[in-house]
């Protein structure tokens, strides 16, 4: 995710991270075209042109369309973020559950050195559930965000798992069983932390459903006709009436459609590595940190700053 802040004039001259990076190829072949139409008119070899109207009327349809679809994908984009906000607030609630409710009851003999050592496994696998959640939703094979905060036979044995944060969250409950069993915690506030897990498990399949969902395709492909269609039929309306003028009018007609058409696209996906998706690396990393720190932690991963403007 870009986060620099430009002034209004940087921001006219920017490229990176804009969906000029993405339709200059398409524009510099519109344009092309609408030069080469120009030439021809201007010399005499076309002199039949089409109406400005159907370009008004197929323009203001478009213009509604596009930004129909570019609302989907924010929306999409949206819900995306508030649900990492989610897994943030959920991971600290955890976190502090697993401190104040998992440990001997009074009257049984002081543990605390196991205590310390069943806390610290607990919150490096909310830790490490994290990573692996990231990884699967980038479709990421390497788990290494993982190691450390995972045992090293859990990560490899999710070699073979379809859905690795599952796995992860499955293992989990168990441990909390196990916990229950021994009476390390009461009967009244397992469901208080199965509660939590539940709720990790739900911002899970949120994410999953926004992945797994996307704008159906035969919409997207029409959009993407029209518009084409639209930018390199300009030339033949407008030509007649602003003639050398033609290829500068395409070009800012065409900036306008293929950028909203390129928009749309990239944040269709809000979980991916362009530039403007969510920075999902950065926000692993503070919950490792945040929830490591409750345990006292100081050999810490450094918080991901940006490089050159940019959160991964």
């Amino acid at each position: 995710m870009i986060i620099t802040k430009r002034s209004w004039f940087r921001s006219l001259m920017t490229v990176q991270g804009t969906a000029l990076e993405r339709i200059w190829l398409r524009l510099l072949i519109t344009v092309a075209c609408a030069i080469a139409v120009t030439v021809l008119y201007e010399t005499g070899r076309i002199g039949a042109t089409l109406s400005t109207l159907p370009f008004s009327l197929i323009g203001l349809a478009l213009g509604i369309f596009l930004g129909f679809r570019n609302n989907t994908s924010y929306d999409r984009f949206w819900e995306g973020r508030k649900l990492w906000g989610r897994m943030i607030n959920v991971s600290r609630s955890f976190t502090r559950q697993i401190q104040t409710m998992v440990g001997p009851l009074p009257g049984e003999p002081a543990q605390e050195e196991e205590k310390e050592r069943v806390h610290v496994e607990l919150v490096h696998r909310i830790a490490g559930y994290v990573h692996v959640f990231r990884h699967h939703l980038r479709d990421e094979t390497d788990l290494s965000g993982a190691e450390g905060l995972l045992p090293s036979p859990e990560i490899e044995a999710l070699g073979v798992e379809s859905n690795r944060p599952a796995a992860v969250s499955a293992r989990t409950g168990e441990r909390l069983r196990e916990l229950w069993h021994a009476g390390w915690i009461h009967p009244m506030h397992l469901p208080v932390l199965e509660g939590s897990l539940t709720e990790m498990t739900g911002i899970q399949g949120g994410c999953e459903r926004i992945k797994a969902t996307p704008i159906p395709t035969s919409y997207t492909i029409l959009i993407h006709r029209i518009v084409a269609t639209y930018a390199f039929a300009l030339p033949f309306g407008i030509v007649d009436t602003v003639h050398g003028w033609t290829p500068v009018v395409v070009l800012l007609i065409a900036y306008a459609f293929y950028g909203l058409d390129a928009i749309g696209d990239e944040i269709e996906d809000p979980f991916g590595l362009d530039d403007n998706d969510l920075p999902l690396s950065t926000l692993s990393r503070m919950i490792e940190v945040n929830v490591r720190q409750r345990l006292g932690e100081t050999d810490l991963p450094e918080l991901l700053s940006p490089q050159d403007g940019l959160l991964q």
